[in-house]
């Protein structure tokens, strides 16, 4: 898979997420300061409980700039089988019988981007995968421990 071409399938899904969020946000910063949510008592917390949103997706479009201004900046490598993992490797691994792609990336974890017809899912270096799987190579298993059981991926590749 051409990692560029996934790059920018993730940069054209976070700017499109961005103006949906920066349009909320003008929304409900403009619903916390109408003259109608002025409180009817001292139990009416509507304005408040809005700015309080305001403010959760004003954080939340600070975070979604930084993944983008980070991937404009990214310089993918390309990885062959024998080297360690490392920040951008997309890797494919199997866990209970299913697999799954990962884009080990700084920022941006968490975040899902489909690129023909494939889902592949950002971890970070922070994560517990993310940590699991820095420095293996393709045919290891990495180990998470995740509240009372263990789980393993084996690493199918890494591009």
């Amino acid at each position: 898979m051409d990692k560029l071409h996934l790059l920018t399938q993730l940069m054209e899904q976070i700017e499109s997420e961005l103006a949906a969020l920066k349009e909320a946000a003008r929304a409900t910063a403009e619903a916390a300061t109408h003259e109608e949510s002025k409180p009817e008592n001292e139990y009416d917390t509507r304005a408040l409980e809005a700015s309080y949103l305001a403010g959760a997706q004003s954080k939340r479009i600070v975070e979604m700039e930084a993944v983008l201004g980070e991937c404009k900046q990214l310089r993918p490598r390309t990885f062959k089988a024998f080297e360690p993992i490392a920040a951008t490797a997309l890797v494919r691994v199997r866990s209970n019988k299913k697999e799954f792609t990962f884009l080990l990336l700084n920022k941006g974890g968490g975040m899902t981007v489909e690129v023909a017809g494939q889902k592949i899912q950002i971890i970070t270096p922070q994560s517990p995968l993310g940590e699991a799987l820095l420095g293996q190579k393709v045919g290891d298993t990495a180990v998470v421990e995740k509240s009372q059981q263990t789980l393993e991926y084996e690493i199918l590749s890494i591009a």
